[in-house]
């Protein structure tokens, strides 16, 4: 069994534009993937369990990370401008990095929502919430 360290971590986003932007310098959490599905219950009377049909995915991606107001790369310049973008972006996660052999999910997103947080003594940061439009493909690489 392969253990990873979080350094090891990539978060890719296209930016309104269609540039894949990455976000990994940024950002200190990544979690929500690859999601859920809903399960419609589907149990008879003479069933002596439980019975269910399988449903929709519903993933949805939470970022944190360290805020960068610069103009063109930081988080604020992709993420401030996605959330008003009137179509999905394309992003990519791979947990344990983009090497041979590493595990990537991948499809398209909407900003949900995009947050600034400032507290007395901190750093400033950041959190987004990802809301995936369509299914979550995994690959890898």
């Amino acid at each position: 069994m392969a253990f990873f360290d979080s350094g090891s971590s990539r978060f890719f986003i296209d930016d309104a534009r269609g540039t894949r932007r990455d976000l990994s310098p940024y950002l200190t959490r990544v979690s929500g993937l690859p999601g859920t599905r809903s399960l419609a219950e589907a149990t008879a009377l003479a069933d002596s369990g439980r019975r269910f049909v399988p449903g929709a995915e519903d993933a949805a991606i939470t970022l944190r990370g360290v805020f960068d107001g610069s103009r063109t790369a930081g988080p604020d310049a992709i993420l401030g401008a996605l959330r008003t973008h009137r179509s999905a972006a394309g992003f990519a996660y791979a947990p344990s990095g983009t090497a041979k052999g590493a595990v990537e999910y991948s499809g398209e997103c909407w900003v949900e929502t995009y947050e600034i947080s400032s507290e007395a003594g901190e750093r400033v940061e950041f959190s987004a919430r990802l809301r995936v439009d369509g299914g979550v493909r995994r690959r890898i690489y």
